[in-house]
């Protein structure tokens, strides 16, 4: 599930006819891998202005734990789910400052504790067969006049880590504030009390945009899995509102004679 992907696919079926639009609203459903994600489009003029989507049920799986990270030593994590399973760290735990001037130590130390929190406080999903933690996002002070309520930085793998390789010690950074990210830590902050059913929370990424969320209901838990530390009664779900734009068409061309027809990778490169 992303929520991101999601904004950007709603928006070029609106805006490429695939699915009609209605103006000024267009509803329809998506359906993802962790479920049925219904869209709302603000549609004008032929673009769709903003997509807000209705993400799954969200909650925490381990409200706080201490792992130890190679290198880095002891860092507080929580483990939520937001559509994926979040290792969620406070920047400020490990002295970050979430800028794009520090991308690559970003994606090092964030991959780095994502893993060995995977490893030392795995954790699975109790309806779908899904385990996490598989991605990781770090909290920080919103910037100065952003409007927003925090920033983020989401960092995804690459690649396979391997302890014994420091080489394979890195990652990729979401550009964007994250749709799934950013259900996840709503969920963790209604848990910590911080945040209110229909409250906005206003998410900042890395490199300045924006998606608006707030929290529209609680629904009932059935049956917490063994592996989590927290014992949630409730999960809350998330909307998530942003916008994106098409920024090109392209057409491949698949020649008989092609000797890479499926494409090739050089290492840890996307190729």
């Amino acid at each position: 599930m992303s929520g991101h992907n999601t904004i950007c696919t709603a928006t070029a079926l609106l805006e490429t006819g695939m699915v009609p639009m209605v103006e000024p609203v267009t509803e329809f459903v998506l359906e993802a891998p962790a479920g049925a994600i219904p869209i709302r489009a603000q549609c004008s003029g032929g673009k769709a202005v903003s997509i807000t989507l209705r993400n799954v049920a969200s909650f925490v799986g381990h409200l706080e734990v201490k792992v130890q990270v190679p290198e880095i030593g002891e860092v507080a994590c929580a483990v939520v789910y937001g559509g994926m399973w979040y290792c969620i760290v406070e920047a400020a735990e490990v002295e970050l400052e979430l800028v794009p001037e520090n991308g690559k130590r970003i994606c090092r130390l964030g991959e780095m504790i994502k893993v060995a929190c995977r490893e030392q406080f795995g954790v699975r999903h109790h309806e779908i067969d899904y385990a996490g933690c598989d991605i990781l996002c770090f909290r920080g002070p919103a910037s100065p006049g952003s409007g927003a309520t925090s920033r983020n930085a989401v960092v995804m793998s690459n690649g396979e880590l391997d302890w014994a390789r420091p080489e394979t010690w890195t990652a990729m950074i979401d550009r964007s504030p994250c749709g799934t990210g950013t259900s996840a830590v709503m969920a963790l902050l209604y848990a910590q009390g911080k945040l209110q059913l229909g409250q906005e929370f206003v998410h900042e990424s890395i490199v300045g945009t924006i998606f608006r969320g707030r929290l529209v209901e609680e629904v009932p838990i059935e049956g917490a899995d063994a592996s989590w530390s927290a014992d949630p009664k409730v999960a809350v779900v998330p909307e998530i509102t942003g916008s994106a734009w098409i920024t090109q068409f392209s057409r491949v061309l698949l020649q008989p004679t092609d000797p890479f027809p499926e494409g090739y990778t050089v290492g840890d490169i996307w190729c």
